[in-house]
């Protein structure tokens, strides 16, 4: 018995074979591809009402699933991990997206930058900074870096004091009390600048801390300091705005790169969106607490501008100073950020 050849000597005939093969091949990589499903994870409650991650997750999982093939699985609340937990899951591609905020600077130090004191001067100016020109080379300075690619911004947003003790109009007024701060340096030198002594204290221990007088006062942003129900052990809100903290939403690039072009699209609008929302979210509950924490008893303090301006004058050399040694080479994005501040502050 004769065999039939795989392929016959027409060369029209081998050719539409092969066409035939690798249009095939290309639609089982399709398939594949559309059907891949993303794991989206943060730290914060999944409730959209309270939790800017939460309203982003959503939001984010709607919109990729509403116009691609693609699977979007949520894991809030720290589910997989704390923020750290998170990065290094995205690093790996255990985790597909990850929506953090200060740890990010132990991956790639320069965006530590964001957070010396006093330097964003309102949420527009911030917005406008980091969705511009220096948010942009930012995340092309820590994709090189990290292998993690920025889809978009989001906010944690303003920080401000509290304590127990008395009003704080300047940083004459902070001295001799003792802030709980997060166990990063930059936190620690921020307080000791302004006349504070920063205590490190972490999360869990610090409504024992508030409550015990281990310590004066703390910092958060106004959703936090509500939610955490702070006010029942501290008297004095004082919106400095010293810190604005920034989320970033970070997807491994190995895995957005194995995206078709269509879905690339469609996960950096969805992500744009998303941290837009997040922002948003965070601006609503902020103003509302505001008025929360009055009604709960707490006097609220705003500086004026002239004491605005002493409490960077304090705060804001000796940290450029300590992250300047620290950053060394990357010390540039101290300058670069400054100057895209200024640029954008013109416009608000």
């Amino acid at each position: 018995m004769s065999l039939r050849p795989l392929f016959t000597s027409n060369p029209t005939s081998v050719k539409r074979a092969l066409t035939a093969v690798i249009a095939a091949t290309a639609l089982a990589s399709a398939a594949t591809a559309s059907a891949q499903t993303l794991r989206f994870a943060h730290v914060d409650p999944d409730d959209w009402t309270t939790s800017k991650k939460g309203a982003a997750g959503q939001v984010f999982k709607n919109l990729v699933e509403a116009e691609t093939d693609l699977t979007v699985e949520l894991y809030p609340a720290g589910s997989l991990g704390g923020e750290t937990e998170l990065i290094e899951g995205a690093q790996d591609g255990t985790v597909s997206i990850a929506m953090v905020s200060g740890a990010y600077a132990n991956f790639c130090p320069a965006v530590a930058v964001t957070d010396i004191p006093y330097t964003f001067p309102s949420a527009p100016v911030a917005w406008e900074v980091l969705d511009g020109e220096f948010g942009a080379a930012l995340a092309e300075h820590c994709l090189q870096q990290t292998g993690l690619r920025t889809l978009a911004y989001g906010e944690t947003g303003f920080r401000h004091f509290t304590n127990s003790v008395r009003p704080i109009n300047s940083p004459e007024d902070m001295e001799g009390l003792k802030f709980r701060v997060q166990t990063i340096p930059l936190y620690l030198e921020m307080v000791s600048a302004l006349g504070g002594e920063p205590q490190g204290i972490a999360w869990g221990e610090v409504p024992t801390a508030l409550a015990t007088g281990v310590v004066d006062g703390q910092e958060n942003p106004i959703s936090v300091i509500y939610g955490n129900n702070f006010y029942e052990f501290q008297d004095y809100l004082t919106l400095d705005r010293h810190v604005y903290g920034v989320d970033h939403i970070l997807v491994n690039d190995e895995i957005f790169q194995s995206l078709s072009e269509e879905e690339q699209a469609a996960v950096k609008r969805a992500a744009v969106v998303a941290g837009t929302t997040g922002r948003a979210i965070q601006q609503f509950n902020s103003a509302q607490g505001i008025t929360k924490l009055q009604e709960e008893g707490m006097e609220v303090t705003q500086p004026t501008a002239e004491q605005m301006e002493a409490f960077r004058e304090a705060a804001q050399p000796p940290v450029q100073a300590y992250l300047r040694d620290e950053l060394g080479d990357d010390a540039e994005w101290i300058d670069r950020l400054s100057a895209a501040v200024e640029e954008a502050s013109a416009n608000f």
